[in-house]
């Protein structure tokens, strides 16, 4: 019988202790109670407590929280704009007490703070300011939220403005305005594009046609040095310019049939259906023959004075 007992006693004894004992994870906090009344606040690790006496009140998690809070308000030009507002916060391990104990609900507080913030900075300014200085409006989210949160032992690790919605109507005109202006954007670039094509195309075409004259231009200045040295020769001879002038164009005329019997391999020649046409080329071939002959009668001369010359010169 008394083995029993005292089996049952070492038990229960046991079993206090175990109860006794609690283990407090990582980035947490626990608060202790004892008859109800604050007793110490227990960082991570394996505690003891007395069963009955004390109490695990709550435990608070020291790792860093997020809140979004979505906002809608109206802009100083009646523009209706929601806002979603991200908030990081986390709970100071020197001031568990009063994050336990002087704030039952942090979620609820710091989103009264988020709505009070930003209802009292959007309607001082423009959309487009909105957009703009969504990092001012953030900053001053987080520094209203510091100095109140403070006070119950929560620190405002950073604050965010994840997202900026007009209302339907004005978004779509805003996409509207957005569409126009890339497609006048476009079109410009276009408009550029083309104009450089043109003036390039100019350029090259002018400049074709500058070579073009100046390989014309250079053509005929040789055309004419050729017939200056032509009736330069002639009139070596004893020909005079009007009879050279009239073999030159008969033998340019004859060059001219020649070359198109050659390009075309037609043997029909149109020629100008006029009663001076025939007689004007019939008194220029007669002239070309006569200056034809004088040349070869003077290059005759030319020659037996030549031979005298050398004969006489074997003689002495």
């Amino acid at each position: 019988m008394s083995y029993t007992l005292l089996f049952f006693l070492i038990s229960v004894v046991f079993a206090l202790i175990f109860s006794g004992l609690f283990i407090v994870k990582q980035q947490t906090s626990v608060v202790l109670e004892r008859f109800g009344k604050y007793l110490v606040t227990r960082k991570s690790g394996l505690h003891i407590k007395i069963p009955f006496v004390d109490k695990i009140a709550g435990r608070i998690s020291l790792k860093i929280l997020q809140l979004d809070v979505s906002v809608e308000t109206k802009t100083k030009d009646d523009v209706f704009v929601k806002l979603k507002v991200s908030v990081q916060y986390k709970a100071v391990p020197e001031r568990v007490y009063d994050a336990f104990y002087k704030l039952e609900f942090p979620q609820d507080q710091i989103t009264s703070y988020v709505f009070d913030v930003i209802r009292a900075e959007v309607p001082k300014m423009r959309l487009d300011d909105v957009f703009e200085k969504k990092n001012d409006i953030a900053n001053a989210v987080k520094g209203e939220l510091n100095e109140a949160m403070t006070n119950y032992g929560y620190d405002i690790i950073k604050a965010l403005v994840t997202d900026i919605e007009p209302d339907a109507q004005v978004k779509e005109a805003m996409n509207r305005i957005n569409a126009a202006e890339r497609e006048k954007v476009a079109a410009q670039y276009e408009g550029d594009a083309a104009r450089i094509l043109i003036v390039e195309k100019a350029k090259a075409e002018a400049e074709s046609k500058r070579l073009q004259g100046q390989g014309i231009a250079d053509q005929r200045r040789e055309i004419a040095r050729g017939l200056e040295e032509s009736v330069d020769v002639l009139n070596n001879v004893g020909i005079n310019s009007q009879e050279a002038s009239a073999l030159i164009v008969v033998t340019q005329h004859y060059d001219t049939l020649q070359s198109i019997g050659e390009e075309t391999g037609s043997n029909l020649i149109l020629l100008p259906n006029s009663p001076q046409a025939g007689s004007e080329m019939l008194n220029n071939m007669v002239a070309s023959f006569t200056a034809s002959n004088q040349i070869g009668e003077a290059m005759k001369a030319q020659n037996l004075k030549d031979n005298k010359k050398t004969g006489g010169k074997k003689s002495s």
